[in-house]
């Protein structure tokens, strides 16, 4: 049973985020780990730089644990809010959390830069499903089943000349690329994300994943530089 705790906000307080990832927070069963941009989430084939590697290296909990106790992913370019278990059993009530069942609460909140023109605020309901082997990109559907359904909400926070910053509320399960693809199929690509048609001059695209919350425990990541 994942333990459940009032409503309290815990941030990074030291500065900008590292080049390294950082444990946000930590309790007997998981942990938050905030995910650096130009990391991957687990460990491949390479010597490119995985959360997973890094986790087996400070959390000798997670040390024996599948993909080191982690209970989602980030894409390579997303930064933020990564959650892992310390347990095997936790992890596994974590994971079906994440896929919309089981007893435990989490939410998940991400920045995103995107094209201009938003409303204030909206949602989607679509369906995501892979294209063909090999293909990096997700093709978005009006109609599917409950298996490649993705819903969220989003809010505009700020209007700029460079894109609109959003807050993005997943509404269930996360599906791969579910925001990239989803704004950029309503027409509003992230900054940065050529992949889906965004602006290729930024570094990547623009998704930050700002708050996690577990059963009424909110954990924040600071805000990338092109978030403030």
């Amino acid at each position: 049973m994942v333990a459940e705790a009032s409503s309290v906000v815990w941030r990074y307080l030291w500065g900008v985020p590292s080049a390294d990832p950082v444990i946000l927070h930590r309790t007997e069963q998981w942990l938050v780990i905030d995910k650096p941009s130009g990391w991957h989430t687990v460990a491949g084939r390479g010597d490119e730089l995985d959360v997973e590697s890094w986790l087996r290296g400070k959390v000798p909990a997670c040390s024996e644990l599948e993909e080191a106790g982690l209970v989602h992913r980030l894409d390579l370019p997303t930064s933020g809010c990564l959650l892992a278990a310390t347990d095997e059993a936790i992890r596994v009530a974590l994971r079906e959390a994440m896929s919309g069942r089981g007893s435990v609460d989490i939410r998940k909140h991400y920045l995103a830069r995107c094209g201009v023109g938003l409303p204030d605020q909206g949602a989607f309901e679509l369906y995501f499903t892979k294209r063909h082997r090999g293909s990096r990109k997700m093709t978005v559907s009006q109609r599917g089943d409950a298996r490649s359904a993705g819903r969220c909400c989003w809010r505009v926070c700020e209007r700029a000349g460079g894109g609109d910053l959003i807050e993005v509320e997943l509404l269930g399960p996360g599906r791969r690329h579910m925001i990239r693809a989803g704004m950029a199929s309503l027409g509003h690509p992230l900054v940065g994300d050529a992949l889906y048609g965004g602006d290729a001059s930024a570094e990547g695209p623009r998704l930050h994943a700002c708050r996690l919350s577990i059963n009424g425990l909110v954990v924040e990541s600071p805000r990338p530089d092109w978030a403030t």
